[in-house]
């Protein structure tokens, strides 16, 4: 499916405009045209993370006139690996700010609208009423719902993507010309269901793949040019070097979109059946010091049990703690692993997983298992700072 240029062109070009988009002007498909619509139009991208950093870098390096960021979170060193926009001196800033600045270094040309505020129902349909097209690069179901729903609304365009550990996925949602995302994931999955890629790990230059697809469908729809990928999923596989594509089609069953909703409660950071369990069952990492203390000095007894996966345990874990993944627990195989006689007390990451641990824990007969608020970040981050965190 073709569509006509999503914005009009600028009025002129620069001589220092055109020397530096002068490969792309000199493409018949582009043209003198196509670059002065790039230079007009305005692209907001929600996270100048993973995705988002590739896509960024692009975008300003083709010339779009104006970029839009929202992110409110700091660079931490383990993004690093896969957020190329920033750097080691960028460390502790706040991305939208390092995102900007090298944006400036790639392109000074180009305009750069900083949002560093959390997206939310509150505010999505105001910031992304400036702008002509959306980029959605989270990690996250809330999110993306809400990116989705903000965009049917205002009848935007946006190019979303999705990476975990070897895989990414790519497709344009425009309502007024095919599905949006509730076509193609109705609801979303039972909380805990999927990991995040902190949680689960993504391969970095899986960012680069999938975020230059972005920008690729991002520059086909400001200019007018080819096929976007509107009722079309791509499916990228960097372990067999394949790509595959699904057709995306209309669901008739699919709700009307009409209003913002409240995302983290339609999404679930947790199972109700959690939520639940960790009532009068949540100790935070300081009570946990003092537990192992007294476990030390042999004047309390329990057993402290880590819910990650093995990779996770490798990278940091608690001295003292047993390593039973979370998906024993579901299937039941942990409980021939846990004693009667003493207390059981769980951590994951942040606190999700553990949360539901514990619950299946207690519909087992563990009545007095807690978990640990905030996890081993938390851990890392108040009683040993000297250890890795990721």
């Amino acid at each position: 499916m073709s569509v006509p240029p999503l914005v009009e062109p600028a009025p002129d070009l620069s001589v220092d405009e055109v020397r530096r988009y002068s490969r792309h002007i000199i493409i018949p498909e582009v043209g003198m045209d196509g670059q002065k619509r790039l230079k007009n139009a305005k692209v907001l991208v929600i996270g100048a993370g993973g995705l988002g950093s590739p896509a960024l870098l692009y975008l300003a390096a083709a010339g779009v006139g104006t970029l839009g960021i929202v992110d409110f979170d700091v660079v931490d060193e383990s993004n690093l690996q896969r957020q190329v926009i920033h750097g080691q001196n960028d460390v502790g800033k706040p991305k939208a700010v390092s995102a900007k600045e090298s944006i400036a270094e790639i392109n000074p040309y180009v305009k750069v609208n900083l949002h560093q505020e959390r997206l939310d129902s509150s505010n999505a349909l105001e910031i992304f009423a400036d702008y002509d097209l959306i980029l959605d690069g989270t990690d996250n179901f809330a999110t993306r719902y809400l990116v989705n729903d903000a965009a049917v609304i205002l009848g935007k365009p946006y190019v979303w993507g999705s990476i975990f550990r070897f895989e990414g996925q790519v497709s344009v949602f425009w309502a007024e010309h095919g599905p949006h995302y509730r076509d193609l994931y109705p609801e979303p999955p039972p909380p805990g269901m999927v990991p995040s890629c902190a949680e689960g790990g993504v391969l970095g230059v899986l960012c680069a793949s999938i975020g230059s697809v972005m920008v690729n469908e991002a520059i086909k729809l400001i200019t007018g040019i080819g096929e976007p990928l509107i009722g079309r999923l791509l499916i990228f596989d960097a372990l067999e070097m394949s790509w595959r594509e699904l057709k995306v089609n209309r669901d008739p069953d699919t709700a009307e979109v009409k209003e913002l909703i409240d995302y983290d409660a339609f999404c679930g950071v947790i199972s109700d059946e959690a939520a639940e369990a960790v009532v009068d069952s949540t100790i935070d990492v300081r009570t946990l010091k003092q537990w192992l203390d007294a476990r030390e000095r042999g004047e309390r007894d329990f057993l402290l049990v880590d819910v990650r996966e093995p990779n996770e345990y490798d990278i940091v874990n608690i001295d003292g703690a047993v390593l039973i993944p979370k998906g024993e627990f579901l299937t039941g195989q942990a409980f021939e692993k846990l004693p009667k006689d003493k207390q059981v007390v769980l951590h994951c990451k942040v606190g999700g997983r553990s949360a539901e641990a514990l619950a299946a824990a207690k519909g087992a007969g563990f009545a007095d298992a807690v978990h640990v608020a905030g996890g081993i970040s938390a851990w890392v981050s108040q009683i040993e700072p000297d250890k890795p965190s990721y």
